[in-house]
């Protein structure tokens, strides 16, 4: 059973209005989806996601309200044109949940997670052409070495993209962890493949690219009183989401609504592990933001 992140905080930010037109630019498995499309009578709420095969299980978790919901593949950096092509103008909220769903997770063959033999794949939507077994074998050891060090923040980035070198080609997931296993200790819990493989993800499907996109965008995206509602789960995006928003507070173009980052109860993290590094950020945009979608 899928269980959404932050469920009852982020529904609590977005002030979902039973007529709202609402996003969630992340659908995922459906949860928040469905939990925002169940509050609404005349409204409707825009899922959109990336992967089209969660998309295609999202509509099976959400069977018993899908008349009021409209589910659309598309990329942060589209969400301009998707509303566009609904029909929408603007939104009284936007909610994105960045973390990976539990399908592409738990699925071996899409290669996300080491804990079981796979390709080295790692996108998020399967028809773009890069791999990350792409970047694995044919970037050269500085490249490597920088995107482990910038986007895992992985002290042994230099020694990982060396053994990667020496050791091409690397097609499969368990190939590449055992490999790092061997060049990194292990310090603490994580797995020492852990930021190596969370880089190469995000450098695979250009995640903080459409993160600035999507945060470029909300001004235009979501009408003056709407709330616009985001949950990271890596230090890279929790900052991008904090100055962004912070900066829009400064040029009066939107309102904090979390004076302090809000983090799951120890209840959640107990009943949901996935939970444990999540924390949200929301905003009230206000009248003298971009005005709407052209």
């Amino acid at each position: 059973m899928h269980t959404p992140v932050l469920l009852a905080e982020s529904l609590e930010h977005l002030a979902i209005q039973p007529a709202g037109v609402y996003l969630d630019a992340t659908c995922g498995l459906g949860g928040h989806t469905r939990a925002i499309a169940m509050r609404l009578t005349t409204g409707v709420v825009l899922a959109c996601d990336r992967d089209a095969e969660s998309l295609e299980l999202a509509r099976m978790n959400t069977a018993d309200c899908t008349s009021r919901i409209r589910f659309r593949k598309t990329l942060f950096s589209e969400l301009g044109e998707a509303l566009a092509a609904e029909g929408i103008a603007q939104l009284d909220g936007l909610l994105a949940d960045l973390g990976s769903s539990r399908y592409q997770l738990t699925s071996r063959e899409r290669g996300f997670s080491f804990a079981a033999a796979g390709p080295l794949d790692m996108r998020h939507d399967r028809t773009q052409q890069l791999t990350a077994a792409d970047i694995v074998n044919y970037e050269s050891e500085q490249q490597i070495a920088d995107l482990i060090y910038k986007l895992g923040e992985e002290r042994g980035s230099r020694r990982i993209a060396r053994a990667i070198v020496r050791a091409r080609p690397i097609t499969t997931t368990d190939q590449l962890a055992k490999l790092i296993e061997g060049v990194v200790p292990r310090t603490g819990k994580l797995h020492p493949a852990t930021k190596a493989f969370m880089a190469l993800r995000i450098a695979t499907n250009r995640e903080l690219e459409e993160l600035d996109a999507l945060l470029e965008a909300l001004p235009r995206l979501v009408k003056p009183g709407g709330r616009a509602v985001v949950i990271t789960f890596m230090s890279l995006e929790d900052r991008k989401v904090k100055h962004a928003f912070q900066a829009m507070a400064r040029e009066g173009r939107a309102i904090s609504l979390t004076k302090h980052v809000i983090q799951p109860a120890e209840e959640e993290v107990r009943n949901n592990p996935a939970a444990r590094s999540a924390k949200l950020r929301a905003v009230e945009m206000q009248e003298n933001g971009a005005g709407a979608l052209r």
